[in-house]
């Protein structure tokens, strides 16, 4: 049901997430060893990063289609903002302990990618609002019968 503002944020949101299946964290002049050998940094080089992705990618398509449970869809995209919280921070966290041990931290660039996680935050959130906003709707009907 696609004609739901809430679906097509949750949409988007999930783009965002498999987007990163292309487009890189962040990338080095120079090869570091381990994580930015090939100079850019993209999911590939973290199972947790994928793990994340796509769990935050599947989560929101997924939610698109609950539209008759509104509760669950509200709690998956709850679910999908914690996610879009995590895999930045992670990504971080990652391309920093990599460029700390190496002393090499200033030659790391961040790219686009670092980004596309706070757009999936912030249409989950948008989603999460629609949502709730329906289901008072709803609720406020059931109480006029």
């Amino acid at each position: 049901m696609l004609q739901r503002i809430q679906s097509i944020f949750l949409l988007v949101c999930g783009g965002s997430f498999f987007g990163l299946f292309g487009i890189p964290f962040a990338s080095s002049s120079v090869a570091i060893p381990n994580l930015l050998s090939d100079m850019t940094y993209n999911i590939q080089d973290s199972p947790l990063l994928i793990g994340l992705s796509v769990l935050g990618g599947l989560v929101s398509i997924i939610a698109i289609f609950l539209f008759n449970n509104r509760v669950l869809q509200m709690r998956l995209s709850y679910v999908v903002t914690v996610v879009s919280i995590l895999l930045p921070l992670l990504a971080m966290l990652l391309i920093y302990n990599e460029g700390t041990i190496t002393n090499q931290a200033n030659q790391i660039n961040d790219e686009i990618g670092i980004y596309l996680p706070l757009i999936g935050l912030i249409f989950s959130i948008l989603a999460a609002r629609y949502i709730k906003k329906d289901e008072d709707t709803v609720r406020s009907m059931d109480r006029l019968r």
